[in-house]
């Protein structure tokens, strides 16, 4: 392991300023040059230990020097003060010192006479957990926040300027209130007045989310509907439209057809949630569906998520406004920034330190946009009572960073999913650098100055990037890096952590890595989310994340991918199951999709077991939900949604739903054709909810159902379709290799294509016009919708992990799915034909092209529908039904 390089400035005047009263703040613009920086707190230095005795990556620098003290303050402004400063760090020469102090007894240079003592900047700072912030969570973090590893005195970082006040966090009863009056009036417009909503925190007594329902009697409205939260409030009002008045909110539509006049209730009726938290969002939700959003989309969002009883969620727009800041003031120029971002729809992927610079840069009008949605997003969550999460340091730096510091004590890591050093193999400051804590502060200072804060903050500093040692030591040390950049800028501050990586990774994550990560904070101030834990939960083979407050998660869906998919009696059963493990340090649910808009119910069912103390009667509640989601009973579409139930949304096992199906990859001759469930039900409810269109057919999401249900039974279709066309070819078997290509390529896709563009929500269009609105100028819209083009195919430069967000869009289907099939039964047919043998990687080289042709040939798709949805849906049903119902029963061929 290579040492640390001691530098030491001359004694000098301290430089710094009397502290001013601090001005309104105005938005500062991202581009241009320096900006102020935030004034940060205390740090305090990883626990000891010993370093790690194997190295990978290329190290960058030598970093961690034994420094002087800071000034502490603007009493020492007249006394020689040594310091480590940012200027002689820095490669630019001198400039205004900024410093960072050893804590006394840690082997570094002794404190000069103007330091000052360096201390935890928070009682649980001091080596153990923070018990109010742990019996906030629940009990069982309460249970779990018990003393442990902590961090000892801190490093003090005196950074120049006073803090502005900052946005107001949180809200009180009178605005969350008003925010949840606002909300049901946008929901039920004049019926709104028949219903009262009131906020009592009292409601809770200090415990979870509580709400009440009643009729007061001889009142004007039906009922009184009374939250502990704007979000109690809000979930307590779903609750009385869903189960007494018969309506239903999903992404895909609304049913609300309120009966006239609104029922009243027989007796009161009160819950309170399990848990302290009922979390949503997903960081790769961000851009896999949240990219192109305006603030009327946002708005529509966080209703759903109020309604849903959503309380805690991340709020990440806008952020790399706040980072461009930091950069400039750092001495990083405009050009390096901007190879750093990347575009908008990998933003993710960029914020995680997977990946760099790939369809960047961002334009200046991007973070305008994007700081006045978070004002807005951060703004309107708090109202409701919501906790939002920003963003913090994961020690991931840009590449000009070295040139501005050279001697800072960076490793870059390796490649992440195929992607070379040109857009990957990010720097990683070593955690005991001091610029780990420079930065870090400085970052979240500027958010909390710009967006006030919740004090919980989100940081992956190893998604699904292997840690450069395995020593349980250094593992600790970064993740108390990462937590005392957080406490340097906000005390009270509790880190959110996605919990990936362990199962992503098992090999590396065993026992001892996976405690030392996380036991690198103190017990209480991380919590942590077991991401996939309706199939592979991380906290049965962890104890409980060693203590550690955890979130049982459902993950459901990668990629944003279209398919119905669930694992219902997984969901149903693993909450309860994981309050009930030894020792469970369990303190809420949460919704983490990879993309949203799809398979509705799973999701109305998870939200719907945030709440309660048991499992759900499963068929009794299915039933339920088609009668709300459509309004109306209908028996047909009833048993549709109980085969659909036992079947396709009932994985059991280890169930990952990346939909695999041959209609949305790369064509070959080894495709996985295999389903986990009967592909006759499927076929049955399609039947069943065809035969109920003259009764439902008026309603919006019935149409979406359909188009859904269609679709699913077409993608089995499809596997049918490829199997012959694989059979035939085997067999050297020419006239049926021609007869079942030629019903796929010329019958089959086309006409799901003209399903898809029936809906709106199943269009290209919408997706590609949806990015265009977002820019300010041509360049700009042909920049994003790139973005947007390349995400949903080759994700990345060369396919680099090709197909994985793909959909089942209108204009998708026909002119890139169907595209890369009729080239491929050609293939296969030259072959048969000339006796050649089929080369997979010729193939290859020949699709890419289709594939990048797609990418960059701006033809402009419709983002309205056309045609009529049952017609088409019963024209396939007429044309494909029979034979597939024949073969699925056959089995597979």
């Amino acid at each position: 392991m290579k040492t640390a390089r001691s530098h030491r400035c001359q004694p000098r005047r301290c430089p710094v300023p009397a502290p001013r009263p601090a001005k309104p703040r105005r938005l500062l613009l991202p581009a241009g040059g320096g900006v102020p920086l935030s004034q940060a707190g205390a740090a305090a230095p990883a626990p000891p230990g010993p370093g790690p005795g194997t190295q990978s990556g290329r190290r960058r620098g030598r970093g961690a020097p034994g420094a002087q003290a800071a000034p502490a303050g603007p009493g020492c402004r007249d006394q020689p003060c040594p310091v480590t400063s940012l200027c002689l760090l820095r490669s630019e020469g001198p400039g205004p010192a900024r410093g960072t102090s050893p804590a006394p007894g840690t082997g570094s240079s002794p404190p000069t006479a103007c330091s000052a003592p360096a201390g935890p900047a928070h009682p649980s700072a001091a080596g153990g957990a923070d018990w109010r912030s742990a019996a906030a969570l629940g009990p069982g973090a309460a249970m779990a926040a018990r003393p442990g590893p902590g961090p000892a005195l801190g490093l003090v970082l005196l950074l120049l300027l006073p803090l502005p006040p900052p946005l107001l966090a949180g809200a009180g009863d009178a605005r969350q209130e008003a925010a949840v009056r606002a909300l049901a009036r946008r929901l039920l417009g004049p019926r709104a007045a028949a219903v009262e909503l009131s906020v009592e925190a009292a409601l809770a007594a200090g415990g979870p989310d509580t709400y009440r329902l009643r009729s007061p009697p001889g009142a004007a409205v039906a009922v009184a509907v009374t939250g502990s939260s704007g979000v109690a409030a809000a979930a307590g009002l779903y609750r009385y439209l869903r189960d007494f008045c018969g309506c239903h909110l999903s992404w895909s539509g609304a049913q609300l057809r309120l009966p006239d006049p609104l029922p009243r209730l027989r007796a009161e009726i009160r819950a309170s949630a399990p848990g302290r938290y009922r979390y949503y969002q997903n960081a790769c939700t961000q851009s896999y569906s949240y990219a192109w959003w305006d603030w009327a989309r946002w708005e529509r969002e966080i209703d759903w998520m109020a309604l849903s009883g959503i309380n805690l969620a991340p709020a990440f727009a806008g952020q790399e406004a706040a980072w461009q800041r930091v950069y400039r003031s750092l001495g990083l120029n405009q050009s390096e920034i901007d190879g750093y971002f990347t575009g908008p729809a990998f933003l993710a992927w960029n914020r995680m330190g997977n990946l760099h610079g790939w369809a960047g840069p961002l334009p200046p009008a991007w973070h305008l946009k994007q700081l006045y949605l978070q004002y807005r997003i951060v703004e309107r969550m708090r109202s409701l009572g919501m906790i939002t999460v920003l963003p913090a340091f994961a020690g991931h730096v840009p590449q000009g960073v070295l040139r501005v510091f050279p001697h800072v004590n960076a490793t870059r890591l390796g490649g992440w999913s195929h992607f070379d050093c040109t857009y990957s193999c990010t720097y990683l400051l070593d955690p005991e650098d001091p610029m780990f804590q420079v930065i870090g502060t400085l970052f979240l200072k500027e958010l909390i100055k710009e967006f006030g804060t919740d004090h919980i903050y989100s940081a992956d500093t190893f998604n699904e990037m292997t840690p450069l040692f395995s020593d349980p030591a250094y593992l600790s040390r970064v993740s108390n890096a990462v937590f005392r950049s957080m406490t340097g800028a906000d005390p009270e501050a509790l880190w959110l952590m996605q919990g990936w990586l362990f199962q992503h990774q098992p090999d590396f994550w065993q026992p001892a890595q996976v405690r030392a990560l996380l036991h690198g904070v103190p017990l209480g101030r991380m919590i942590v989310l077991d991401l996939f834990a309706e199939s592979k939960p991380v906290y049965q083979w962890t104890e409980s994340f060693y203590g550690q407050p955890f979130i049982w998660c459902m993950l459901h869906n990668f990629g944003g991918n279209h398919g119905l998919f669930g694992t219902v009696e997984a969901i149903n059963h693993g909450p309860f199951a994981a309050r009930r493990f030894p020792n469970s340090t369990m303190v809420g649910t949460g919704l983490v999709p990879e993309g949203i808009e799809q398979n509705d119910m799973v999701y109305e069912l998870m939200n719907e077991l945030g709440w309660r103390q048991e499992p759900l009667d499963l068929p009794s509640w299915v039933t339920r939900y088609a009668e709300r989601r459509y309004g109306a009973p209908n028996a047909a579409a009833a048993s549709a949604w109980r085969l659909l139930l036992r079947s396709v949304y009932n994985c059991t096992g280890v169930c990952v739903n990346h939909n695999r199906s041959p209609l949305v990859r790369r064509p070959s001759l080894h495709m996985d054709t295999e389903l986990w469930y009967n592909a006759s039900d499927v076929y049955e409810a399609w039947r069943l909810l065809l035969s109920a269109g003259a009764e439902l057919g008026s309603s919006p999401t019935f149409r979406y159902d359909l188009v859904d249900v269609t679709r699913q039974a077409a993608q089995q279709l499809v596997s049918n379709y490829y199997l012959s066309i694989r059979q035939a070819f085997q067999s050297h078997a020419l006239p049926e290799l021609l007869t079942a290509g030629g019903v796929l390529v010329y019958d089959l896709l086309p006409e799901l294509d003209s399903l898809l563009s029936s809906h709106s929500l199943f269009l290209l269009g919408r997706w590609l016009e949806s990015a265009r609105a977002v820019a300010t100028s041509d360049q700009e819209a042909e920049q994003y919708e790139l973005n947007a083009r390349n995400q949903v195919t080759l994700w990345g430069p060369s396919g680099n992990i090709l197909d994985y967000a793909n959909k089942q869009l209108g204009g998708l289907v026909l002119d890139y799915y169907g595209v890369r099939w009729s080239l491929f039964v050609s293939v296969l047919v030259e072959s048969l034909n000339s006796g050649s043998p089929f080369h997979q990687d010729q193939f290859n080289q020949a699709v890419f092209q289709v594939e990048r042709g797609f990418v960059y040939n701006k033809k402009r798709y419709p983002a309205v529908p056309a045609g009529d949805t049952l017609e088409i849906s019963r024209k396939l049903f007429l044309k494909y039904y029979p034979s597939a119902l024949r073969r699925s029963r056959a089995g597979p061929a």
